[in-house]
């Protein structure tokens, strides 16, 4: 009999456990929540210098800045982050499917987009710039691109969007990447690189790069940077609380200067959560 009361009992533990194992075991607890879950996954570049890149050290830039706050504020230590590589053309389908919790990726806030994923912030306010050598005296308009060689970047629009709208008459020069651009420009094979200012900053600010470059200061467009969710996250809500708490306790100022202070890059103001310009 006593054999009996024994295993009841333990028959009773053993269930309490696997429901307890049910309701919160899973190896990754859901960003949507407060917070202080095992991990957050969350989409960065990982090839842009002074934003997000993957380095032997780890994950640095503006973009992942931010994101470890936001991620903090949320209830999770930097231990607790798991970083995912977010390429542009993969985004939304990120978000979607829910292989990310959010992305902080250089990621402009736009009609078409809004449609697939919902957008905290914005949390910096960019503009398409060109970024020129230090000793041109040349260019000082978008309209003195005209003849010049403008480096364009395969599958990018920005160049495009310059001959199309301000300066006819440029010369586009195809390269891979942003860095081969760069090379470019330091020997003189081409004239000007272009693309968000704030791209253009984080690539000058590199070590091997300060001192050669400077940012034209054009500002031909707007781009709203905003932190994507999925549509309907309760996150964004929660995200937005934590970018107006990172602006107001100085963090955002620091990060700014911490990643960008070497290309002087004139950044505009911490914009206004919701504040979106055309």
């Amino acid at each position: 009999m006593k054999l009996r009361k024994v295993t009841a009992a333990s028959a009773t533990v053993l269930a309490l456990a696997l429901t307890a194992t049910a309701c919160g075991g899973d190896d990754k607890d859901s960003g949507s929540s407060d917070g202080g879950g095992k991990k957050i996954t969350i989409g960065i570049k990982f090839d842009q210098p002074g934003l997000g890149q993957k380095t032997p050290d780890g994950y640095e830039g503006f973009d992942v800045d931010v994101a470890t706050y936001v991620a903090k504020k949320l209830g999770y230590s930097e231990d607790q982050i798991e970083w995912k590589e977010s390429k542009s053309a993969d985004r939304e389908t990120m978000l979607q499917r829910g292989d990310v919790d959010f992305i902080a990726a250089t990621y402009s806030i736009t009609p078409e987009r809004q449609e697939k994923v919902d957008f905290a912030g914005p949390y910096l306010l960019a503009h398409q710039d060109v970024l020129i050598r230090a000793d041109d005296d040349k260019i000082k308009s978008p309209e003195d691109l005209n003849d010049a060689k403008l480096c364009s970047v395969t599958g990018s629009t920005s160049a495009q969007n310059v001959k199309k709208k301000l300066a006819p008459k440029a010369q586009l020069q195809n390269y891979p990447t942003y860095s081969a651009c760069l090379n470019g420009l330091q020997t003189g094979a081409i004239d000007a690189l272009t693309t968000d200012d704030s791209i253009l900053a984080g690539y000058a600010a590199q070590n091997q790069f300060k001192g050669k470059f400077k940012l034209g200061g054009f500002k031909m467009t707007n781009e709203n940077y905003g932190i994507g969710v999925k549509k309907g996250s309760d996150l964004k809500a929660k995200i937005n609380d934590a970018l107006e708490a990172m602006v107001s306790d100085g963090a955002w100022d620091k990060a700014v200067k911490d990643n960008f202070g070497p290309a002087n890059y004139k950044n505009e103001p911490a914009p206004k959560i919701g504040d979106v310009k055309s």
